[in-house]
């Protein structure tokens, strides 16, 4: 490997490995119905995924922080059912193209808003078990997406510097959380935010099939085929 070698993959999860819109949308349009408030579109709630949950509605409407508290504990008791009846599944080549870097030695984890114990649970679920070196969610750091905190904890985690890793995300918040720790920045447009948006945080590159970040690593270790 060169000096620029890519050793590790931070990945987002919901609208990067996950195709997770339609239960997260469901969910929170009915979190807002139960709660007898205004209920957003699919676009308004697209925009604020991968924030952490208490911030997705604060950013939605203003509401107050006990008011969030409750929204934040009626989405949790209605995700588990809509969980099951819209049963997420990896976007198109999510499975294979991990496996292929895994067995070409890369470290993968995940930094992501979404509590550690769902993430294990998708995990699980796409028997993606023994893949992921570290996975970090909302509840093991103390300052979320964009803060660099759950970059830095994975890098300590696992014995990297920020030179070593590259960060993806369908989010701005995924890109400035990486470049805030210093990492390099991949951005996916196949997920929940806007190509503006995505552009404006200008990550160091875009792609539009998970597939291709194999061929991006390759090219930057110098290992072109």
């Amino acid at each position: 490997m060169t000096s620029n070698s890519i050793r590790l993959i931070i990945l987002d999860f919901d609208g990067t490995l996950a195709d997770t819109s339609r239960v997260i949308i469901a969910t929170m349009q009915a979190t807002l119905k139960q709660m007898n408030m205004t209920i957003p579109n699919a676009e308004q709630v697209k925009s604020v995924i991968g924030l952490p949950l208490k911030e997705c509605f604060t950013h939605l409407m203003p509401m107050d922080d006990d008011t969030a508290r409750r929204c934040t504990e009626t989405y949790r008791e209605i995700f588990d059912q809509k969980n099951q009846e819209l049963a997420p599944q990896p976007f198109p080549n999510v499975d294979s193209t991990l496996h292929r870097v895994h067995n070409d030695g890369l470290s993968l984890a995940i930094a992501s808003s979404r509590s550690t114990r769902s993430l294990e649970e998708f995990i699980d679920r796409f028997g993606w078990n023994g893949l992921f070196s570290d996975v970090i969610g909302a509840d093991k750091v103390t300052k979320a997406k964009p803060h660099p905190e759950p970059v830095e904890r994975i890098l300590a985690d696992l014995h990297f510097l920020p030179k070593d890793a590259l960060v993806v995300g369908d989010a701005p918040y995924d890109i400035w959380m990486g470049k805030n720790a210093s990492t390099r920045t991949c951005a996916v447009t196949y997920g929940n935010a806007q190509l503006e948006s995505l552009s404006e945080a200008k990550p160091d590159w875009v792609i539009d099939d998970f597939e291709k970040i194999e061929s991006l690593i390759l090219q930057q270790n110098g290992k072109i085929k």
